[in-house]
């Protein structure tokens, strides 16, 4: 049985020892430690992409279009190719894995309230625009364009906060009328701001915006959300489908490039997975190989303590130890070094991902407020995030560690094996 006097004389060995030990164990502490910094540096990157794309549905779809590059069946080219309200009604028929879908008519203009104005962009949309866009409002800030706007052709508008700001410097914008070119809306709602969004957009229906601005036909661009593709091949394969039926319907090869271009989130979120899978898979490599090189070292101080231990440990055979005591005392040695060591640079690690984590939090925290005050003069100083909140589970950490722990019972144990299999006769020669 593993008792007292066995700890003491290993903690005899390692203080006889202590250059070694240190140095062994801090190549395994240094090992946990990168680890859970690279890995914390990669959840940081993959956090801060996903941040930027919040405001977007990863499965969304724009079409747009332009003009013919190419004669098609007695069609000149330099034709002007615009969708028109049945392609909406269609598109949904003939794809039925689109989920939302919505279409923009977007005028610039002066925008005015009593003598408040700015130039801004008035767009004609549909309801869907909001959960494909994922358009926010404030608790008591109103609604976003609806049906009954739509079948009445009702002159509404939403906007967002930094027109409210401007135009109606009370800051209450509800049920007021905004001015473009002599037409009056009524506002129903006031959006949530965009991060790095510095344009100023008022949304009204659809349907009166094509009567106002388009001469009541057409438009060029349709968005929409659609399920059940997750690679660029699927998105490839959508595309082509989506030309020849628009091609079909407007006169237009599938193959002519500027009649109509198509640009989908779907494909750059799994070139994102994709890199992403690559980037944490180097890290875990990276990290694997340091963890290696800290159980190696700690194997080959184990094979040391063995050698210098020899004699010893014929004497310990000669006088009736069972093998097992040897092999025990050698893995507990291994094991000590490796557990204290290890938790020392878990703890190391997690504590330095929170802390620049905290850190991160903080200046955040103050450039928001600086964007905040920068609004009032109509400046903008955010910029896009590329890394946000470098933090690792707690349970992959502990997993790390245990086996890593696991890795240096094992490193303990060869050595060990090869002491227990030296006849006592010779272990008790050697000097």
């Amino acid at each position: 049985m593993f008792d007292l006097d066995n700890f003491r004389e290993i903690w005899e060995t390692i203080k006889k020892n202590k250059l070694r030990t240190f140095l062994t164990g801090f190549s395994v502490s240094w090992g946990i430690f990168m680890l859970i910094i690279l890995l914390g540096a990669g959840n940081g990157l993959r956090n801060g992409i996903m941040y930027n794309f919040r405001n977007m549905a990863n499965n969304q779809v724009t079409v747009g279009t332009g003009w013919t590059s190419m004669p098609y069946k007695g069609f000149a080219k330099n034709r002007r190719i615009l969708f028109n309200r049945k392609d909406i009604e269609e598109l949904p028929k003939h794809f039925p894995n689109i989920e939302y879908i919505s279409a923009d008519i977007t005028h610039s203009g002066l925008i005015s309230h009593d003598h408040n104005n700015v130039t801004g962009d008035m767009t004609g949309t549909f309801p869907n625009k909001s959960k494909i866009t994922f358009i926010e409002f404030e608790p008591g800030k109103g609604r976003f364009i609806n049906d009954l706007d739509i079948q009445m052709r009702r002159k509404v508008a939403v906007i967002n906060e930094d027109m409210e700001k401007i135009l109606f410097p009370d800051g209450n914008a509800l049920g007021q009328f905004i001015e473009c070119e002599n037409i009056m809306f009524r506002v129903v709602g006031v959006c949530k701001k965009k991060e790095n969004d510095n344009s100023s957009s008022a949304y009204i229906p659809f349907n009166v915006a094509q009567q106002l601005y388009n001469k009541g036909y057409g438009f060029r661009r349709i968005n929409f959300t659609i399920n059940g593709i997750t690679t660029e091949k699927q998105t490839d394969k959508f595309e082509l489908n989506l030309r020849h039926w628009m091609g079909k319907r407007h006169f237009f090869s599938a193959e002519d490039k500027g009649a109509m271009w198509m640009w989908s989130t779907t494909a750059d979120f799994a070139n994102f997975k994709l890199m992403m899978k690559g980037i944490l898979l180097f890290i875990w490599i990276i990290g694997i190989g340091t963890l290696t090189a800290g159980i190696v070292g700690v194997s080959n101080i184990m094979l040391i303590t063995v050698k210098e231990r020899q004699r010893e440990f014929g004497i310990r055979k000669a006088i009736g130890a069972q093998p097992i005591s040897i092999i025990r005392l050698i893995i507990v040695e291994s094991l000590i070094i490796t557990a204290s060591f290890g938790y020392i640079g878990m703890l190391g690690g997690i504590a330095t991902t929170q802390g620049v984590s905290y850190v991160m939090e903080q200046q955040d925290a103050v450039t928001q407020q600086k964007n905040k005050e920068a609004k009032k003069t109509g400046d903008q100083m955010g910029t896009p995030s590329v890394f946000r909140n470098p933090t690792v589970n707690f349970n992959l950490a502990m997993s790390a560690t245990l086996l890593l722990i696991a890795a240096g019972i094992l490193a303990g144990y060869f050595p060990a094996r090869k002491a227990v299999k030296i006849p006592a006769i010779e272990a008790m020669r050697e000097e």
